[in-house]
């Protein structure tokens, strides 16, 4: 009896382990064949999906928040127009206070209000102008969890 019981506590186990691991993603699909994969951090407060490729170089990373994250991005750093989940942004340099590491040109942040306390902040780590222009079409074309909008995060 003691070993039916505890084969059956271990099956449940097993199974709500089994659940909690293939729990739905709140980030949106990457585009097939872009050997991008998402890592997941959800709380209560935001969602954060970072794309990295296949040799785990990260390339986007993306937070659905219900605060404003208050990044600075001034008209100066100003680069590409664009448009994310139907909203018109632009495209910014990030500012790190006039350092410029390897890679810098090619960097992108923006942040998109999507109606009261609903944000999304956006940053590309692209490796040359042409993988950038790529993101950005990619960014474009994503197309948000309804549930993750509508909560909030």
């Amino acid at each position: 009896m003691n070993n039916l019981r505890a084969t059956v506590c271990l099956s449940l186990l097993l199974s709500a382990a089994a659940a909690s691991a293939q729990s739905p993603t709140e980030c949106p699909s990457l585009p097939t064949g872009s050997d991008l994969q998402w890592q997941q951090q959800v709380t209560s407060s935001f969602i954060l999906c970072k794309a990295s490729t296949t040799d785990g170089r990260e390339v986007m990373s993306l937070m659905l928040s219900s605060r404003d994250p208050e990044i600075p991005l001034s008209r100066p750093l100003r680069q590409e127009k664009g448009t994310f989940a139907g909203e018109t942004l632009y495209w910014y340099q990030p500012d790190l206070g006039g350092q410029q590491p390897p890679g810098y040109a090619t960097r992108r942040v923006t942040v998109v209000k999507f109606d009261k306390n609903r944000y999304a902040q956006i940053s590309l780590y692209a490796g040359d102008a042409g993988e950038l222009g790529s993101l950005q079409s990619m960014a474009q074309g994503m197309n948000l969890n309804p549930s993750a909008v509508a909560a909030g995060r």
